[in-house]
């Protein structure tokens, strides 16, 4: 009986761990740290073959026209790759924020960040060659500490700004975090 009960806190212990790590990576995510920068950096994610942004990509969008509007930032990096839909997502996102009266020419495009290690090197070199030192990333809530480590991974110290878009696939999106933050924790800049 008391293997049994040994066996029992052992699988409960081992459970709480994923838990544990999931609220961590919530909490942190939620609790943007949305400083004045010199850019906001948006992350890509899908865009309708008619080229608008999904509800969700459009959140993020929304979320950088805020602290541009709002003074927080001065230029935008809408960072990227082309999805099966066959657009550019930078582009798209770019189009996107000019629609709704952001200026062209603060609005730098990245449509080589098919993934969040390449939007932060790209990040990089698009800030370097410009000046720019500080940035905010904008992406959802659970990607915003993965992110933010891979810039930190890249030499860049950011801000986080989630955007305000919750759906149920989040559930499984934060699940997805925990195994990706590991690797990237474990990953180096060549």
């Amino acid at each position: 009986m008391i293997r049994h009960q040994t066996l029992i806190r052992a699988a409960l212990a081992l459970a709480a761990v994923p838990l544990f790590c999931a609220l961590l990576i919530v909490g942190d995510g939620l609790s943007d740290e949305a400083e004045d920068a010199d850019v906001a950096v948006v992350l890509g994610n899908q865009v309708h073959p008619d080229g608008t942004p999904s509800a969700r990509l459009a959140a993020r969008l929304d979320r950088a026209i805020e602290l541009f509007e709002q003074g927080q930032v001065r230029m935008v990096i809408v960072s990227g790759g082309t999805g099966r839909e066959g657009v550019p997502e930078g582009d798209a996102m770019r189009r996107y924020m000019v629609a709704r009266g952001i200026p062209e020419n603060v609005i730098l495009v990245d449509n080589a960040g098919v993934d969040t290690w390449a939007t932060a090197g790209n990040a990089k070199v698009i800030m370097q060659s410009r000046d720019l030192t500080s940035a905010v990333v904008v992406s959802q809530y659970f990607h915003i500490p993965r992110t933010r480590l891979a810039f930190r991974k890249h030499g860049l110290e950011t801000g986080g700004a989630h955007a305000r878009f919750f759906e149920p696939r989040d559930i499984y999106s934060t699940a997805r975090e925990i195994p990706a933050y590991a690797q990237y924790a474990l990953r180096t800049p060549r």
